[in-house]
């Protein structure tokens, strides 16, 4: 059954305030992990923040991935790292983070890239993006057929990513993807980040009743 991966906004200038914001988000249900992605900012922000809300999701059960920086994920005890194609290699983000933290790898809308990612030991490839997103143009638009290819061939899992919201994810639910990456779906729901987390629950959940109907 798809699960929510939760995606953190691209700046955070409080995170005590913010982690009222990831708290919320967590009482709304099932989410697989949470991703801190800050662009742009110094070590000290991301540092700040990681330490802020790496314990909320840890004590949760909640997965917590660093974007871009394997370095920072073992000096802040991550539980994994996510690189882009422009980041690094799989192999050299595995290298550094080890064998016991998770690795995962953009693969944009390329299969080939994503095959490549999974030979080098990627924990999961994302895919995307699939929407316009408020927090990142769309460099790439990656195609839903390439989840359902992916989904019925491999065995790592795969994220779908790029401007998903409760309203437009229910393609990428029937076409297999594992997980859905979300930003601003979440944080920018009319109803607040708990309702929206809820939500998502709600659409896996009964997609997955479906599949299990004679």
């Amino acid at each position: 059954m798809t699960r929510l991966y939760l995606i953190s906004p691209a700046r955070i200038e409080h995170p005590s305030i913010f982690a009222d914001e990831l708290r919320a988000a967590l009482d709304g249900g099932d989410v697989a992990a949470f991703q801190l992605r800050l662009k742009d900012v110094p070590d000290e922000a991301i540092i700040r923040a990681a330490d802020t809300l790496r314990p909320i999701c840890q004590q949760r059960g909640v997965a917590f991935i660093l974007n871009d920086r394997p370095d920072l994920a073992v000096k802040l005890d991550c539980d994994g790292v996510h690189v882009g194609q422009d980041d690094m290699s799989c192999a050299e983000a595995r290298r550094i983070v080890g064998p016991d933290r998770q690795v995962g790898v953009t693969s944009k809308a390329s299969r080939h890239l994503a095959m490549e990612a999974a030979e080098a030991g990627a924990d999961y490839v994302a895919f995307g993006a699939f929407f316009s997103s408020s927090t990142k143009p769309v460099t790439t638009p990656a195609e839903i057929e390439i989840v359902e290819w992916w989904s019925s061939l491999m065995e790592v899992p795969c994220v779908a990513i790029g401007g998903i919201t409760v309203e437009n994810c229910r393609p990428l639910i029937e076409a297999g993807a594992d997980f859905l990456a979300v930003g601003g779906g979440v944080w920018s729901y009319k109803d607040g980040p708990e309702a929206a987390v809820r939500a998502f629950n709600e659409l896996f959940a009964a997609h997955g009743s479906a599949d299990r109907e004679p």
